[in-house]
């Protein structure tokens, strides 16, 4: 019997069209994230279909979960935009951010275990040894990694998949307000002793203490970008980095 060869199965096309759109998306949210694509600016379908040499189709799937996360807005008739920004979304993400990582961080905790504790530490440690230097970019996005990383650490063993989908969520949309408002501006705060003090309490089991830090970090990284927000705003300036 002459030997032919199988055709490639029709799985191995689909898992190479996720992975395309997959690494599409993310590179489309860092772009967002670090402000390169501005707030309510019009997504080009074509210009982003020549940069990043792909069809439509993945493209447009690509662009669907940025929608899904709230960093891509859908307009009918006008296509697709880049999320605005707003004093009002602000409060809101600021205000459900703390909600929701709160509970999560209290879940993880309850049920903490040797090994949730060692992630946690060494998420952790990886985030301090970052320093970020405003004229480096590599050390900026090196340290937006680690900071998402120990922040997900925190609330990794929650028994609930959706609360820490919504929760991951909820960063992603609060760092972008961090990343495009306050880059420019000298902090003016601890950040590295808050993010210490979060973990030890949340090692030591302390639910109450560490979700009330985590509350306390939160919140106040959401009064800082609202105020520079309002500053912006109050002056005319255009909301970018």
């Amino acid at each position: 019997m002459p030997y032919t060869q199988s055709p490639t199965p029709r799985r191995n096309k689909r898992s190479s069209k996720a992975t395309r759109s997959s690494k599409i998306a993310e590179a489309l949210r860092q772009t967002i994230l670090r402000g390169d694509l501005k707030p309510g600016s019009k997504v080009n379908l074509d210009q982003l279909r020549e940069h990043y040499d792909v069809s439509l189709s993945p493209l447009r799937e690509a662009i669907s979960r940025l929608v899904a996360v709230g960093l891509v807005e859908f307009v009918d008739q006008r296509g697709y935009y880049v999320a605005p920004v707003s004093v009002e979304n602000l409060r809101e993400v600021t205000a459900l951010r703390a909600m929701c990582e709160g509970r999560a961080l209290a879940e993880s905790i309850a049920g903490a275990d040797v090994e949730w504790e060692s992630e946690v530490l060494a998420a952790l440690h990886r985030l301090d040894r970052i320093r970020r230097d405003p004229g480096d970019q590599t050390t900026i996005e090196n340290w937006e990694a680690a900071h998402t990383e120990f922040h997900m650490a925190l609330i990794a063993g929650c028994d609930m998949p959706m609360l820490q989908s919504f929760c991951a969520t909820l960063h992603n949309l609060n760092d972008r307000y961090r990343r495009i408002l306050i880059r420019r501006h000298a902090g003016d705060r601890d950040v590295q002793g808050e993010h210490d003090a979060i973990a030890q309490a949340a090692v030591a089991r302390d639910a109450e203490g560490a979700v009330e830090l985590l509350r306390k970090h939160i919140e106040r990284t959401g009064d800082n970008l609202l105020r520079h927000l309002k500053n912006q705003l109050d002056a005319g300036e255009e909301v970018q980095k």
